[in-house]
């Protein structure tokens, strides 16, 4: 593999991500901006404590049209985002055959993973 190649693939790589990170952001704020509109628009007050996380909630929730599953899904897109960061940083890395950086996304993911399961233990 010649250099020119290996930035080719690198900046094809940032590229890469740089668009699921903005794809990511916006998609979190169009449901958050959504979620807000219709927590106005049903006249709740921001400050009324909000229903608890139910995943399986969130379709019906979104089909209709309740404020709770636009912002419970606006959060845990903003969540993901940076989560899927890592795992596209971690397929690249192993493509281009470089095991320390994915050794260390795979780190990162682990502790990723051990701090929602800790929160998940917290909450229930």
């Amino acid at each position: 593999m010649t250099a020119g190649h290996g930035r080719t693939v690198s900046a094809e790589l940032d590229r890469s991500i740089a668009r699921l990170l903005a794809i990511g952001t916006l998609a979190s704020v169009a449901l958050l901006g959504i979620g807000v509109v219709l927590l106005f628009t049903a006249g709740i007050a921001p400050l009324a404590g909000a229903p608890p996380f139910e995943p399986s909630r969130l379709v019906d929730d979104i089909a209709a049209l309740r404020p709770a599953g636009f912002l419970w899904l606006g959060l845990v897109v903003v969540v993901a985002t940076p989560t899927s960061r890592v795992v596209a940083s971690l397929v690249g890395y192993l493509r281009r055959g470089e095991r320390a950086m994915a050794v260390v996304a795979v780190l990162i993911l682990v502790v990723l993973l051990a701090s929602v399961g800790l929160a998940v233990g917290f909450e229930g």
